[in-house]
């Protein structure tokens, strides 16, 4: 019990922080722009009246304003298409992701919980006086390497404004929850450290206010 609400006490967490990105005024959630049809994603499946799409991404991490990645997780992005007029009850809690046929699959991750894993591929530490690139240290900091045997330094940290807009581009791009008219796009997270190379088997399961789906991709 105690484990439980210890649980849910980081996965709130979390989202107050991703919604208020620690301290700032908060963002608002509206997923991705979803695509002409269910035809364009890489997989689709029925629920309920409801076509749901999906694109694996892996690493990546793509938004509308940037391409970004995450080591420590995957990206999916989900769209959801219904009747004319149709509303439909959205969580990332509906989704898990079963890889390589393993038989528990891995449920989806509060996005809050993967901000402090993001880099951009296209930021590149500052260049010290010498000419060469910031080595970091064993705080954090910039500096040059040290004597034999020291510890090896940290690497150096973006700066807070670029990372606050690099946790801001993705927070848009996450998908919106609650009850929301369709279609609706967005992304869903999953932790995973594996090599994507090394996925040869991937079905996303929706087990939601739909119904029950199951997504499986060609790889």
């Amino acid at each position: 019990m105690e484990s439980m609400r210890s649980m849910k006490l980081v996965l709130a967490m979390g989202v107050l922080c991703a919604m208020s990105l620690c301290g700032q005024a908060p963002v608002e959630v509206h997923g991705v722009p979803a695509r002409a049809g269910a035809v364009d994603y890489q997989a689709k499946a029925e629920a309920g009246g409801v076509t749901i799409a999906a694109d694996f991404l892996g690493h990546a991490v793509p938004t509308p304003e940037g391409m970004f990645t995450n080591e420590d997780y995957v990206a999916v992005e989900v769209a959801f298409y219904g009747k004319p007029d149709s509303k439909l009850k959205l969580t990332w809690e509906d989704f898990s992701l079963r890889i390589n046929g393993k038989k528990m699959p891995i449920q989806a991750t509060q996005f809050g919980l993967t901000l402090k894993s993001l880099k951009d591929p296209e930021w590149e530490p500052p260049v010290s006086p010498d000419g060469e690139k910031s080595k970091g240290s064993i705080n954090g900091g910039g500096g040059g390497g040290g004597a034999a045997g020291d510890p090896k330094p940290l690497p150096p940290k973006m700066p807070f404004p670029l990372r606050r807009a690099m946790e801001l581009k993705v927070t848009k791009a996450v998908m919106a929850e609650g009850e929301r008219a369709l279609p609706q796009a967005g992304l869903v997270f999953f932790s995973y450290r594996g090599k994507d190379e090394g996925i040869r088997q991937l079905e996303l399961i929706y087990i939601g206010a739909a119904g029950t789906a199951t997504l499986t991709f060609e790889r």
